[in-house]
């Protein structure tokens, strides 16, 4: 009997005249966990998409547990037992976790034809348990962080007892003790015999989690091979297509006046006494878990929510920022976490997400809006950031993320800030679209912008920034040069354990 619960062969798709896939194989283990990796763009979600019934192939064929599938959507392929956890939360903010987890299976808690919410509660409650995730049952969506949003995701497609689970991302906001559960859980699952598909960016968990690995590169099939019988520099070849000869090396930065200072800000319950300033050509780095409150610091700053105390200097001169309008007015831009909630904005196309917040500059002499100039504004920007689409009026939604993520770049330098807060800039990016950021960071702190970036990975903030904070529950505890540090140090300061490391190394 074979051991194979998932067979794609020779999988062509074509979307108006452009391949994004030619003669793609996939085949998965019961019991494995197998990534498929590849840039954004390679075609891994289009692979899954064809997978779920989302799209039909226009060649190829798709055999699952012994039997060819042609599902016409994804109700279909989870009848059979095929579900997906997505990178882009999809849950329903007004409705609670226990609501969110069994939306669409309400009937299995029905009595006497009303929805028994207890019982309802009880299954949700015996599901986190086992799977050990600390999330309440009747707590709503909205209220919860995208980390705890991130687990529901997780809990709700295991919930569906599937043969096969797609994880698309599924680590890109946790923390790292959130990420060693998922890990166990992931490997509770393949022991009982549940089959995963692990699409990651992060490529040294693969190593951690997964048995084999697929490549996609540019629609094509690159290749399949257990995990041991690759290294890492070996991998990132096959992914990029080329040996990766130079690494991103930071230019030296010349700092020149403060153009933005913090004294003693505060939000109750939320951060306490923040203090700092950045000066131009400065990429001041922050760290720190999640939840610890670096997101909520940049958020006040940008007006999005409101500090209750302290002050904010712009350029030397006090200010006052209630929203974010009054922000982008005195020249502060933000790239936010989460590209799909607060980044994107996924009804309008291409352009219009790119031009939205320099209209102004677009607007001729009498205010008139012209669409030939945006066009050509537009035109500027995708050519400056190599932001590579089919047509500027595609839907942005239609991008690949690392595409995604350089249009909103383009829609706020297009406004020419003099300073940019950037919350996670290449979460769940590729490496060959995350080392144009990163060239397009250090590019940008050159020519003078003062940037403020967050970030839960430690080699790029050490890539990239000229000194660090850590943020610890709401305050900052360490500050560094980041010559002068280590990824050891800030982690023990994240964790607030840095006292205790020190004492041990003194007592050796």
């Amino acid at each position: 009997m074979s051991n194979v619960i998932l067979s794609m062969n020779g999988i062509v798709k074509v979307f108006a005249g452009v391949q994004a896939l030619n003669d793609v194989n996939f085949n998965l283990q019961k019991g494995e966990v197998h990534a498929l990796v590849g840039e954004n763009g390679a075609g891994k979600s289009t692979l899954m998409k064809i997978l779920l019934g989302i799209y039909q192939p226009d060649n190829g064929t798709v055999f699952f547990d012994g039997e060819e599938v042609h599902f016409k959507n994804p109700a279909e392929a989870l009848k059979r037992g095929i579900s997906m956890m997505h990178q882009e939360i999809s849950l329903v903010p007004g409705m609670n976790v226990a609501e969110n987890i069994w939306l669409g299976r309400e009937k299995r808690f029905k009595k006497l034809g009303f929805i028994n919410n207890k019982m309802r509660f009880d299954a949700t409650l015996e599901l986190l348990d086992n799977l050990k995730i600390t999330v309440n049952p009747r707590a709503m969506v909205k209220d919860l962080s995208v980390a705890s949003m991130q687990l529901v995701e997780i809990v709700r497609a295991v919930s569906y007892n599937s043969k096969v689970i797609i994880m698309d991302e599924p680590t890109s906001a946790l923390t790292n003790k959130e990420i060693e559960l998922l890990y166990e859980i992931i490997h509770s699952l393949a022991e009982r015999g549940t089959s995963i598909i692990f699409i990651s960016h992060k490529l040294e968990e693969i190593f951690k989690v997964c048995s084999r690995v697929t490549v996609l590169r540019d629609g094509g099939y690159i290749g399949t091979h257990n995990i041991q019988d690759v290294d890492m520099p070996a991998l990132i070849t096959m992914i990029i297509g080329r040996k990766e000869t130079k690494a991103f090396e930071k230019t030296q930065h010349t700092l020149g006046e403060v153009a933005l200072e913090v004294r003693n800000i505060s939000q109750r319950g939320i951060f306490d006494d923040i203090s700092f300033s950045v000066r131009r050509g400065e990429v001041l780095g922050f760290s720190g878990l999640m939840g610890a409150g670096r997101t909520e610091i940049m958020q006040a700053i940008f007006g999005t929510t409101q500090m209750d105390s302290g002050e904010v200097l712009y350029q030397g001169k006090q200010i006052t920022i209630r929203t974010p309008q009054d922000a982008v007015k005195i020249g502060i831009g933000m790239v936010t976490e989460d590209r799909l909630r607060t980044g994107s904005i996924y009804t309008l196309s291409v352009m219009q997400n790119g031009t939205l917040v320099p209209l102004k500059k677009i607007a001729n002499r009498l205010s008139l809006f012209s669409n030939s100039a945006e066009r050509q504004f537009f035109r500027h920007e995708a050519e400056q950031f190599n932001i590579k689409y089919a047509s500027m009026d595609d839907m942005i939604g239609q991008l690949s993320g690392g595409n995604q993520q350089k249009v909103i770049f383009a829609r706020w330098l297009g406004d020419e800030p003099n300073v940019l807060i950037l919350d996670e800039p290449t979460r769940g990016i590729d490496v060959g679209s995350k080392t144009e950021i990163y060239r397009l960071i250090d590019k940008l702190a050159v020519q003078g912008l003062a940037i403020l970036l967050i970030s839960s990975e430690m080699p790029e903030l050490l890539a990239l920034s000229d000194r660090i904070m850590v943020v610890r529950e709401g305050r900052i505890v360490f500050e560094t040069a980041c010559k002068d540090t280590t990824k050891e140090e800030l982690i023990s300061y994240a964790f607030g354990v840095a006292d205790t490391i020190k004492e041990k190394i003194a007592d050796e």
